[in-house]
């Protein structure tokens, strides 16, 4: 009797067996949840094991496989799996339901206007998953008083517009202004759609905390965004300093299809702790229509959930039935607090639906007519919600279209145009359009002296460092250099500008496959104990009050990366930041991130950029993909003064380059064509003289002959050749002109180097790349227009499919007839 009065000693006898069973809702019972509000996808799936039912299984039940569900056991850190364990089995907590009412009515009303007042015009509505916008309410209000103050969000086109209004805060009315498109003219050439800008704003929480909100231009390249917004959140969190993680919140709403279909994601979640790209974690929202355009989830990927390509990290993933409201806040807090908590990504899977097609002027039903069926009679979810709750919208309804309706005639009325984004105040010192007479001739040249004094510092090391043999040697060699007895190459030339830049003040970012040692054994600007392996990097100790350097070895991947760099300049406009492809033609799986952004984002978005991309170009007979860094398609993309295209021809000109892109106040992208073979090559190499020279110069001309009877002009590692061969020819009858900026077009200048031998009768342009490639259709038609009288000819390989051959004996023949052509010695 005594223990039946007593039960609490039985407890612990029964704790294994309530801890067995809990253990498999925890891992399981995601496969069981109640997902999709349609009730056509995600069916429950038995679970792997038998679960003994009773009790336990009914309390276990009712926390995991309800409408969350989430994915967890797979995290090794068990701190992080207790965490979530300990809020989600609880009860639910009450959330305020008016105000969750309102965001709802507001963000289904807003669809609906639009709908009435503009039919089939696209707007890629949210309509079916409006549940988004009290997720995002409730993720500000817990990270601001968290201590979030700025927070940086990427998405697509589905929802935006609804998101630019409900979240960001902009005015209805200007939204309904694009509607119009009411000055087509001031947009000629440029501009975007509407569902495809930024916009700015402010969210004030509960507890009087204000986070400043940043909604990015994304082209519809749907997920090219994503590494980009967490450079530009990294670079904003380098400014804050310490606090900088806490501080700065990364977003990004993702499309579901996209989210599993897109590489760049995989590229983007891979970057989540690597030392040079954390952010202190992401929030990742998939706003899951379960159909991508027109495909089927089976269509779009391999595994029951979209979000399924996340679970290859660390990370927790929760699904949650969007027309359940209260359960997707209820998430919303766990995710802000789960990031501040740990500094780590999340992944949350609203899953909903799509009312109307992918645009509004598409027909669902001839692809998913079951489906369109049920939506045609699914009520709105603020319907849904209201009668849930028990209260009548209809008055706050009203109150709501009228408002929207009235800022609809304001719109329609005004003929005023949306007012662009105010750029942050560290860009004001900066510009972009044309270039201003005070950037033309901006000094970059450092005297002997301060030349001798950087090399000092950058070849020092520690006593106690135990320095390989090799780079010792190298070092040495550096120092000579700078004392004047041996000419700087390529490597050494770039550190003293990377130098004298950060002793300066300004800091230097530099990323890329192998980038501290460098590709071809160049660089070195990282030192490693031999013993302990410990890293040492000089231009860390140049001066106590000198600029940041960072300098990482990149993860394998192109796009993500450069991406991210590309973001991290956007908000560091006084740095040089680079990026450097292994070999020029590997930012080939990076063509998204610069024909979207590096070349359009200052037409389409008014956004620049100071992003100097480094490119190994050069034919040296290691066949096609590694040869050519397709210059071609650079000067494609080259207008209105988008961008910079050089390829310096000395170690000097490349030192006086990267000095000129940070010095001046002009921002736009550098493409450098860097050379590889020719870094060390003694006619690329230069004295220490010519790095007080004042200024790159675009063009080189050729001083060394008297009365040439023909001018090659050349860019790059051909004219080397050429100089090479003429010298060993004893050739005296043709000048020999370099090309080093090739976009903006350096007309005035070459000009002058041409007329400085007015009796030469050919101009003949000579490159490596075949007829097709390279910048020979480019260059062509403006060599003829400054040539007046004189013959313009073209020396180049035949037009092929590939950039060069892979035999190296067929390499060298064929280098030698174009030196011959050139030379005009060819049988």
């Amino acid at each position: 009797m005594a223990a039946k009065a007593d039960p609490t000693p039985l407890a612990p006898a029964m704790e294994p067996e309530r801890e067995f069973i809990f253990d498999i809702f925890r891992r399981w019972g995601y496969l069981q949840a109640s997902l999709d509000p349609l009730g056509q996808y995600l069916p429950p799936e038995p679970f792997p094991m038998a679960v003994p039912e009773g009790e336990f299984a009914r309390e276990a039940r009712g926390y995991y496989c309800s409408s969350i569900a989430v994915e967890f056991m797979h995290l090794l850190d068990a701190e992080r799996r207790q965490w979530i364990e300990e809020r989600m089995e609880q009860l639910p907590p009450k959330q305020d339901q008016a105000h969750i009412l309102t965001e709802l009515i507001r963000a289904d009303l807003f669809e609906q206007v639009i709908q009435s007042r503009y039919l089939g015009t696209k707007r890629f509505s949210l309509e079916g998953l409006t549940v988004l916008i009290p997720f995002l309410d409730r993720v500000f209000a817990t990270s601001g008083d968290l201590g979030v103050t700025r927070a940086m969000i990427a998405m697509s086109h589905r929802g935006r517009l609804n998101v630019m209004v409900n979240t960001i805060g902009r005015k209805a009315s200007e939204i309904f202004t694009r509607f119009e498109d009411v000055d087509p003219r001031s947009t000629m050439g440029g501009g975007d759609v509407k569902y495809h800008v930024g916009a700015t704003g402010e969210y004030r929480t509960p507890g009087g905390n204000v986070i400043s909100l940043h909604l990015a231009s994304n082209p519809s390249h749907l997920e090219a965004i994503d590494p980009v917004i967490l450079g530009r959140t990294r670079a904003k969190q380098v400014r804050i300093g310490k606090d900088g993680k806490k501080a700065v919140l990364p977003l990004i709403i993702h499309g579901d299809a996209a989210f599993a279909g897109q590489g760049i994601v995989a590229e983007t979640l891979n970057m989540a702790t690597l030392h040079g790209y954390n952010v202190g974690g992401t929030i990742h929202v998939i706003v899951n229509n379960l159909l991508g355009f027109t495909a089927l989830p089976e269509e779009s990927n391999s595994t029951r959930f979209s979000s399924d390509i996340a679970k290859r990290l660390p990370i927790p993933i929760f699904h949650v039935n969007a027309e359940d409201p209260d359960s997707v806040v209820r998430v919303a807090t766990m995710a802000a607090e789960y990031r501040e908590r740990f500094l780590s990504d999340i992944v949350v899977d609203l899953i909903g639906y799509r009312r109307h097609g992918h645009s509004e002027v598409d027909d669902p039903t001839v692809t998913q007519p079951r489906r369109y069926a049920a939506i045609k009679d699914h009520p709105p979810l603020y319907q849904i919600y209201a009668k849930r709750i028990g209260v009548d919208p209809a008055a706050e309804v009203h109150e709501v279209q009228q408002a929207f309706l009235d800022d609809q005639k304001t719109a329609s009325k005004a003929g005023k145009k949306t007012k662009l984004a105010q750029l942050p105040s560290y860009w004001d010192s900066y510009y972009g359009g044309e270039l201003k007479p005070a950037d033309e001739n901006i000094v970059t040249g450092l005297s002997a002296g301060v030349v001798r004094e950087l090399t000092e510092q950058i070849t020092a090391y520690p006593e106690t460092f135990h320095i390989h043999p090799k780079v010792k040697k190298l070092l040495e060699q550096r120092m000579e250099m700078g004392n004047g007895t041996r000419p700087f190459d390529y490597g050494t030339a770039e550190q003293i500008a990377f130098a004298s830049l950060l002793k300066a003040g300004t800091p230097v970012r530099l990323t890329g496959q192998d980038s501290q040692r460098g590709t071809f054994n160049q660089r070195h600007s990282v030192l490693i104990d031999t013993e302990t392996e410990v890293k040492y990097t000089p231009l860390e100790h140049l001066s106590p009050t000198q600029g940041r350097y960072d300098v990482y070895n990149s993860l394998l991947s192109e796009a993500g990366v450069l991406g991210f760099e590309y973001g991290y300049s956007r908000d560091y406009p006084e740095a040089l930041v680079l990026w450097e492809a292994q070999f020029g033609d590997f930012a080939n799986g990076a063509q998204i991130i610069i024909d979207q952004f590096i070349a359009a984002s200052e037409a389409k978005w008014n956004l620049l950029s100071g992003l100097v991309m480094l490119l190994p170009h050069g034919y040296e007979g290691q066949g096609p993909e590694h040869s050519s860094a397709r210059i071609e398609r650079y000067l494609q993309l080259a207008a209105s003064d988008n961008m910079q295209i050089c390829q310096p021809s000395t170690a000097a000109q490349y030192f006086h380059l990267l000095r000129r892109q940070v010095m001046r106040h002009w921002r736009k992208p550098l493409v450098v064509f860097t050379p590889k073979s020719m870094l060390r090559h003694p006619d690329a190499s230069s004295a220490v003289a010519d790095f007080a020279l004042p200024m790159f110069q675009n063009v080189l001309a050729d001083t060394t002959v008297t009365d040439p009877r023909r001018l090659l002009i050349a860019s790059g590692k051909i004219g080397h050749n050429l100089r090479v061969e003429r010298a060993k020819r004893k050739i005296t009858d043709v000048g020999i002109i370099f090309l080093e900026q090739l976009y903006p077009w350096p007309e005035a200048e070459l000009q002058a180097a041409l007329d400085q031998h007015p009796g030469a009768e050919e101009i003949v342009w000579v490159q490596e790349e075949p007829a097709n490639m390279g910048a020979h259709s480019y260059v062509m038609p403006l060599l003829r227009i400054i040539a007046g009288d004189r013959a313009v000819l073209s020396v180049k390989r035949s037009a092929n499919a590939t950039p060069a051959t892979g035999s190296a004996k067929a390499h060298e023949i064929e280098e030698k007839t174009l030196i011959d052509l050139a030379f005009g010695t060819a049988d």
